[in-house]
């Protein structure tokens, strides 16, 4: 059944065309995933075929009746509104339906509208929606509903407009970089959730794991045309390889005959026939054909770098607190030369005040930091100092220096880098200003490398690259000989990159794990077994904290851990009211059959939910008590 067709598609900024006569079609169970390189038009793509913006020419027609969702890069959200009240939000029955459930369960005093909701929801069959619902909420932490938009961080904005995507449970859900601003448990959990639906996609992501396991078709947007790959990610590496094979064999039989035809140009006298005209208007053809450089760049390299001595950067005892809550503390390391590290763990756990840390943007709160004398840092961060848009983009690398130094008296030019970093020529002596958000950030990693570090910091470098950068960035860094700290929730950039990690616990406590994401994942998640070693590390002259019998730990509640415990109180004590008020009309003997039906139903949610947030307050409780 086709849910989506777009035919002829044309889309042009100016003197810049992104894609002409583009054609397709989206099926009932098909996940697409389109590649594309940044700036190709991969996100105007997804506006034309959401509606948002209309394309040159063409038209996009929808099945009668589908139900779309689309989740943007930047999603604007209405910043007066609640969590709630944008979940809520929508034209379909069913999530309306249960919003007004939810606000009926706001207000258990009024009985009456909780009744007519709750009939609502059964006469709807929308139990089912509740309980992804809640699992939606859980699982992207959006546990505020009450809070306002406009308060909200950037990633939660985007977590929560995936979250009204998802709720929305549409036939057709269009995604622009659905794993952005997720962590890795996040991600996990985004990958079953589509496995297990039936929700057609269609989606932008650089996410090669997620896309490997969610997808079932790729469609690569190149030179302004689509070309289809059935499968998965590792069968478009194949069949790409295969394609470009073919296409260099016919490139270089081109290339034979153009030599050819030019020696038969320069003998041609100047009166020509009209067979020879004909000849002459093929050899114009051929010479554009074989202009267009390859952009396949094989990238051998010896970097001769500043030789790290034997003391690099070392951290005793270290700590970083933020307010009264310890980000990590209690950690001691010693970096060797060449070490390839990646950083892992919940989103505010600390990452990235430990790539500051080490980088001496950030002191310690307890310890201490002793940086080595052959220690040349460079830094790649989130954010990262933005280049003057006025500026061209060889100018803006040029600032920070004019060549890699490689072994043998060889050099990388600034303007070879970025070529390695595809920037043709002609990119690189365009306007910064009028770079997309996936080629400013490949700017800035070029600025960071030309500076030549010896210990190099990525704070998300994968974060808005495409798939071709991608690959350009890994076997850089694989040739890499210095020391490598790395921050990513790209799992397959990870296993590339990386030999080991230091895991983050989000109370305080970093594991150092020897091996990589894939080793790790298959361990378990080690520091959630009980054999597993302490999470914290043991402060000087004190005894670990063992677990008790029951698996509680001693000591005291971290931040996180103390909202929820208030929390849970709160919410225990609403529930034991209105398991009350349910008993009270139990002994009523004028309520009707079906009410008292009804209130049995809701009564057993209730001592069910009673019985799981006692246990965890118990088990909070303890923590505190120890």
């Amino acid at each position: 059944m086709n849910l989506l067709s777009a035919d002829n598609l044309s889309k042009s900024y100016g003197e810049r065309e992104l894609f002409s006569g583009l054609t397709l079609g989206v099926n009932q169970g098909q996940k697409i995933a389109l590649v594309a390189r940044n700036g190709s038009g991969k996100s105007t793509l997804l506006d034309i075929l959401a509606g948002k913006h209309p394309p040159d020419t063409g038209t996009v027609t929808y099945r009668k009746g589908i139900r779309m969702a689309y989740l943007e890069q930047e999603p604007y959200l209405d910043p007066g509104l609640t969590v709630r009240d944008t979940l809520f939000a929508s034209d379909n029955h069913l999530v309306r339906t249960l919003g007004a459930y939810e606000a009926a369960l706001q207000n258990p005093e009024d009985t009456k509208a909780y009744q007519k909701a709750y009939e609502a929801m059964e006469r709807a069959g929308a139990w089912d929606l509740e309980t992804r619902f809640n699992q939606i909420l859980s699982r992207l932490r959006l546990d505020n509903p009450k809070a306002l938009v406009g308060s909200l961080s950037g990633g939660q904005k985007r977590r929560l407009a995936l979250a009204h995507a998802l709720i929305e449970d549409p036939d057709l859900l269009l995604l622009d970089e659905p794993t952005n601003h997720l962590d890795l448990e996040m991600i996990e959990w985004l990958e079953n959730y589509f496995r297990t639906q039936d929700t057609s996609l269609l989606m932008v992501t650089h996410d090669r794991y997620f896309l490997d396991r969610v997808c079932n078709q790729i469609l690569e947007l190149e030179d302004g045309a689509l070309q289809p790959y059935p499968g998965q990610y590792e069968d478009y590496l194949r069949e790409k390889a295969e394609r470009e094979a073919v296409a260099a064999t016919t490139e270089k039989k081109a290339r034979s005959l153009y030599r050819r035809e030019l020696e038969w140009m320069r003998k041609q006298p100047k009166a020509r026939t009209t067979k020879s005209k004909s000849r002459i208007d093929d050899f114009h053809a051929l010479k554009q054909r074989v202009s267009r450089k390859s952009d396949a760049r094989e990238l051998e390299l010896e970097i001769n770098m500043e030789r790290l001595g034997t003391k690099v950067i070392e951290l005793h005892n270290a700590a970083v607190q933020f307010g009264e809550q310890p980000l990590f503390e209690h950690f001691t390391y010693h970096f060797k030369r060449g070490e390839r590290i990646g950083l892992i763990g919940p989103n505010g756990s600390g990452k990235t005040s430990f790539l500051n840390l080490v980088a001496g943007l950030l002191e310690p709160t307890a310890g201490k930091v002793v940086r080595g004398e052959t220690v040349h840092l460079g830094y790649y961060t989130q954010q990262g100092k933005q280049a003057d848009p006025g500026k061209r983009v060889i100018d803006a690398v040029r600032e920070f220096g004019d060549y890699i130094p490689l072994k043998k008296g060889r050099q990388l030019s600034a303007q070879q880098l970025l070529e390695r970093f595809l920037f043709d020529r002609k990119a690189q002596y365009d306007f910064i200003e009028k770079l997309s958000g996936g080629e400013q950030k490949r700017l800035m990693l070029c600025t960071v490398l030309i500076q030549n570090p010896n210990f190099l910091i990525l704070d998300e470098p994968t974060n808005d690259l495409d798939i071709v950068t991608l690959n350009v960035l890994e076997a850089f860094l694989q040739e890499y000989p210095g020391t490598l700290l790395i921050v990513s929730h790209d799992r397959y950039f990870m296993d590339k990159i990386t030999d080991h990690l230091f895991v983050f616990d989000g109370e305080g406590g970093i594991r150092d794990f020897p091996g990589n994401y894939s080793d790790y994942r298959q361990t378990g998640f080690p520091e959630d077994q009980e054999a597993a070693a302490p999470t914290r590390p043991s402060s000087p002259g004190k005894t670990e904290a063992q677990p008790t019998g029951s698996g509680m730990r001693k000591g005291k509640r971290s931040y996180r851990e103390q909202r929820e415990y208030e929390g849970l109180e709160k919410e225990i004590a609403a529930l034991e009211e209105r398991k009350k008020e349910i008993e009270a009309a139990f002994a009523n003997p004028e309520e009707e059959g079906n009410r008292m039906d009804a209130l049995s139903i809701e009564l057993a949610a209730i001592l069910s939910d009673l019985e799981t947030k006692t246990e965890r307050w118990f088990e909070l409780a303890a923590i505190e008590e120890g």
